[in-house]
């Protein structure tokens, strides 16, 4: 075999607040020969993904921390192009965690393998893949949404919000999103079908705000941010009501602990249910949730927006984008080419 050159972004040093391009080191290696049952892949599309940021943190939690002068992962779809397994013949596609680099070698170990015939390969990272079945499970099995539900969704025009925000809209619900800019709340509005979004940057009280969307109160909060948007959704719930703790990206790039939410007695006040999910553990709803969301996409119930950057250099740089609001929708990049792009 033709040695192949591979091409990986590695974390250089741990960020203390916002990282930038100092945290990251591109590194080219060349990938060894593959044994029996083995097989290389070709990364085509890899995903940066909010949860990474407190992954650069040398602190323990649900997924074990990046280590330093180590290959970063996370998502990705690829090619195989070469192969020594009966099981997985070259030109079929997997889906894996094994981003940040554009090749790797498999034995098949925690491989799905996709279609591209069903959908885009790069819809298997977003729609159709873990940000898809993110938004799926916290709102159907963590919020258990009932039709006609009054929901609130922050962070609503990105690659989980949007989704949710969507999701909600299906099943008949009055639905206001936040988001960070003009674009973004006309995407909201005109394509996502919201009953109503703003700009959470132009609001100095997002307390009275929703007060004023939410007349009769909130019975359903899907938080992706935490912080003052969290609070302000306290304010506004209903007795009995729920809010989906799913993440909170305010504090990510934190270098500082943060005070929570100055009104958690009105948890108590009001019988509030705040809950948390880490969505591999609800691995076994993935039938339903490809069952309904490919239904639901066949029948143009489901827009998605994607900005992708090209070439496994600019990965870091997408990842930066992330906590500058950059991003509509999804954040992709593409590494590598292939007809069924």
């Amino acid at each position: 075999m033709d040695k192949i050159i591979n091409k990986e972004i590695r974390l250089k040093k741990r960020p203390i607040g916002l990282p930038d391009e100092s945290n990251f080191e591109l590194a080219t290696t060349i990938l060894s020969d593959i044994g029996q049952d083995e097989f290389i892949v070709r990364n085509i599309y890899m995903s940066v993904d909010p949860y990474m940021r407190p992954r650069m943190n040398d602190v323990k939690s649900y997924i074990p921390p990046f280590k330093v002068g180590e290959v970063l992962d996370g998502s990705a779809v690829g090619e195989i192009i070469i192969s020594n397994n009966a099981n997985y013949k070259t030109g079929e596609y997997v889906l894996s965690m094994m981003g940040w680099r554009e090749y790797f070698i498999s034995n098949g170990q925690n491989l799905i393998k996709i279609k591209p015939d069903i959908a885009p390969l790069r819809s298997y990272l977003g729609t159709l893949g873990l940000t898809g079945f993110t938004a799926y499970i916290g709102l159907m099995k963590i919020g258990c949404l009932k039709g006609g539900e009054k929901v609130f969704v922050s962070a609503a025009a990105g690659a989980v919000g949007s989704i949710v925000c969507q999701i909600a809209k299906i099943h008949g619900c009055y639905v206001v999103g936040s988001a960070g800019s003009q674009d973004k709340i006309d995407w909201l509005k005109n394509v996502a079908g919201v009953d109503e979004a703003f700009n959470y940057k132009e609001r100095s009280n997002l307390s009275d705000k929703l007060g004023d969307l939410f007349p009769s109160g909130i019975d359903l909060y899907f938080d992706n941010v935490g912080g003052d948007h969290l609070e302000a959704a306290i304010d506004n719930m209903n007795s009995y009501s729920t809010i989906v703790m799913c993440g909170g990206i305010s504090s990510y790039n934190a270098s500082e602990k943060q005070p929570g939410p100055c009104n958690l007695f009105k948890v108590v006040a009001k019988s509030l249910t705040l809950k948390g999910f880490i969505v591999s553990n609800y691995m076994d709803q993935m039938p339903p949730f490809y069952s309904e969301m490919s239904q639901w996409i066949k029948e143009g119930k489901i827009k998605w927006e994607e900005t992708i950057l090209e070439g496994i250099e600019k990965a870091p740089e997408a990842f930066l984008k992330l906590f500058r609001g950059d991003n509509m929708g999804k954040m992709l990049v593409k590494v590598g080419h292939n007809e069924n792009d």
